[in-house]
């Protein structure tokens, strides 16, 4: 057996990827690479009527736009032939059941069991059918599902994140393996792949930490090597609720159109639920240095999208005249006015989105933002603006003539004149922002 580290994101092509999905995502591709291992995109596509190759497309372009590139895809609509050979090796060897309970009958059960205080685990009735009474059942209700009969003993493993874990084998139901529609079920087909394709860590969600437990069982069944697991916390929102609900607002796709910059989203969800702190990193090489599993806790983890674009304002003032170029010219930006224009809104955008907004001001003129009382004031300063182009000394030279004209100064001279030319109480130095008005005044 290779010692080579092998992790996967398996996601189901039923709709777009999350943030949640993101978490596990990166957490698989940071262990691979700080190991120099492999990452595999693996496609759980086993249900043709949901799995959409839209969502196939959509899921590639989106771990393409974050840089998580895997080494190989596979998909498991094309391997189906595995599953059904694991499957008749589980029923040779007696741990593969079929039972034709409907839903109702198994609610009932477990209402019963729950009554009389017991856990409502499946009760294996279907074991004790004759083949006469199973052919009877076929035959009036069609096939039946498929269930792995657990082996009763506690179930245990060191997991990356949880620690020691430990489940009492009795206390869960015979996992359904197989529908009565033939459709093999994510249970089955993840054990075959993780054993076939040689997988050495799976980080996913502490939502599976019981159907962990079956798959221990599973794989030691047909023989293959226990990955080693870690369960990371789910994701709530900002006050602690329930993030589930809102997760379809929060698809990578979504955030991506919003101008969310790739590295911010990076930068947070590498260290979210960790002893580490969130600190912008421009490199993945850094992300993947500093990953280590051990140090991500197990309580829930809040998440709220709008720590995202504070780091993404840090990520772009980062960023030369080059990394924006195509951007601002595709404004109309001219060439000549292109270095200018982003020294003096780097640090006053959230995204690259707030861009247009400043070139408008700059290009058609802001609407003045003028209080009543200074509307004198704003007409007498106006007609002392300097003739010809605006310099970086324009802004200097003009308010010292004001101030001399109508002996105002501080605060009242200066934060009018900013409203009048910009409609904005705040922002970058005017000093900068004249020559830029000047392309108003040249066009006017």
């Amino acid at each position: 057996m290779s010692d080579k580290t092998i992790t996967r994101f398996a996601p189901s092509p039923t709709g777009w990827i999350h943030v949640g999905n993101l978490r596990t995502a990166l957490m698989n591709y940071l262990i691979a690479r700080k190991a120099g291992g492999e990452f595999i995109l693996r496609i759980d596509d086993t249900d043709p009527v949901r799995s959409k190759e839209e969502y196939v497309d959509g899921i590639k372009r989106d771990l393409d736009w974050l840089g998580l590139h895997w080494d190989r895809v596979e998909r498991q609509s094309l391997r189906i032939e595995k599953y059904h050979e694991a499957a008749q090796e589980l029923r040779d060897m007696g741990r593969f059941y079929e039972a034709f309970e409907t839903p109702t009958e198994l609610d009932l059960k477990r209402k019963k069991q729950l009554n009389m205080g017991k856990p409502p685990v499946y009760d294996r009735a279907a074991l004790a059918l004759s083949d006469d009474e199973k052919d009877a059942l076929r035959e009036e209700r069609g096939s039946g599902v498929w269930r792995f009969k657990l082996v009763h003993e506690r179930i245990v493993w060191n997991d990356g994140i949880l620690g020691d874990v430990s489940i009492d084998g009795a206390s869960v139901s015979d996992p359904v393996l197989i529908r009565g529609d033939g459709q093999i079920l994510y249970t089955l087909a993840s054990v075959v792949d993780d054993t076939e394709m040689g997988v050495t860590h799976v980080v996913r969600g502490s939502d599976h930490v019981t159907n962990t437990g079956t798959q221990i069982q599973i794989m030691q069944a047909l023989g293959g090597t226990v990955p080693q697991f870690a369960h990371h916390s789910l994701l709530t929102g900002p006050q602690g609720e329930a993030l589930s609900k809102r997760l379809g607002a929060l698809a990578l796709k979504d955030l991506r159109a919003e101008g969310i910059a790739p590295q911010a989203l990076l930068s947070l969800m590498s260290r979210l639920g960790s002893s580490d702190p969130v600190e912008l990193r421009t490199e993945m090489q850094t992300l993947i240095d500093g990953f280590d599993i051990s140090r991500f806790g197990s309580a829930p983890t809040k998440f709220d999208a709008e720590d995202l674009k504070p780091l993404t304002a840090h990520y772009l003032q980062t960023l030369a005249l080059e990394d924006v170029a195509d951007d601002i010219r595709a404004l109309g930006v001219p060439d000549d006015q292109a270095a200018r224009f982003w020294s003096v809104t780097r640090e006053n955008i959230t995204t690259l989105h707030d861009l247009e907004g400043w070139w408008k001001m700059f290009s058609e003129g802001a609407e003045p933002a003028i209080e009543d009382e200074d509307r004198a004031f704003i007409a007498q300063a106006m007609a002392l603006l300097p003739e010809g182009a605006f310099t970086d000394d324009t802004w200097g030279t003009w308010t010292a003539v004001v101030k001399e004209e109508t002996g105002r100064k501080g605060k009242g001279l200066f934060m009018p004149l900013r409203k009048a030319l910009t409609g904005q109480a705040h922002g970058p130095d005017m000093s900068a922002v004249m020559p830029l008005l000047q392309v108003v005044k040249a066009r006017g």
